[in-house]
């Protein structure tokens, strides 16, 4: 069996207030509105992340996204109004925050000094 991509998908409430908050955390528009109630970004060639009208289902996913300077990145999210919790330290170097789209999704942001 062979994958060749992976999607990531954050269930909302309601699409287009999401998608405002989403555009402020990715910094620039979604990359595709294939269909009513969905938006997406390509985060990397093999990597999307997708933001999904399903009030049933909304404020329950995680999301991770490596980054590689996580100061700059959780100062340039202060600049668009975005506040993350506290930076908190995991093994071997590893630094990690967290922030909530309006629904409750969690979207945690992790420096790897390793990953490289």
């Amino acid at each position: 069996m062979s994958f060749t991509h992976v999607l990531a998908v954050a269930p909302v409430m309601a699409i287009e207030p999401a998608v405002e908050w989403y555009e402020r955390l990715l910094g620039r528009p979604a990359d595709a509105r294939p269909m009513d109630g969905l938006a997406d970004w390509h985060i990397s060639p093999y990597a999307w992340l997708q933001v999904f009208q399903s009030p049933e289902q909304a404020g329950g996913s995680l999301v991770n996204l490596v980054v590689d300077d996580l100061d700059r990145t959780l100062s340039a999210l202060e600049g668009r109004g975005i506040t993350a919790g506290e930076t908190r330290p995991g093994s071997r170097g590893v630094r990690f925050a967290a922030v909530h789209d309006p629904d409750g999704n969690r979207v945690t942001l992790i420096e790897n000094p390793i990953a490289d």
